[in-house]
């Protein structure tokens, strides 16, 4: 049976472009690095760098990234700041940012949670919802 989430492997074209961006710019720890990769770390989830050739998703898929609502507006700014591109506007419950990374790769982070995002629904429900 799954448990959850193990790895999530990103596509990127400069490692080294990438390192800074994941590491510099949203936080992430570094452990090691190769010359087609690197394994960086974000709280317990593991981020797999490989140079591959880069097709990112062009669709509303996105690895949305967890937030306090503390931290996100020096975030946020700190995103725009540093010119990364912001690919739509939040129009749901709590504070989002949607940026993307130097291949194009699509992100969120969300000061939500699931329940926040359920409570939302019972008072805003989606067009046509229904509760599992």
């Amino acid at each position: 049976m799954l448990r959850g989430l193990n790895h999530i492997t990103i596509a990127v074209s400069d490692l080294e472009r990438s390192l800074r961006f994941y590491t510099d710019l949203l936080g992430m720890q570094g452990h090691v690095r190769w010359d087609a990769g690197a394994y960086l770390s974000l709280g317990d989830l593991w981020i797999c760098l490989s140079i591959d050739k880069v097709a990112p998703a062009q669709d509303y898929s996105h690895i949305a990234f967890d937030i306090a609502e503390d931290d996100f507006l020096s975030f946020a700014d700190k995103l725009r700041t540093a010119g990364v591109t912001e690919w739509k506007q939040n129009s749901s419950e709590g504070q989002s940012i949607y940026f993307s990374d130097p291949d194009g790769h699509r992100f969120e982070a969300h000061s939500g949670s699931l329940q926040t995002r359920l409570n939302s629904l019972a008072l805003a429900p989606y067009s046509g919802l229904v509760w599992l």
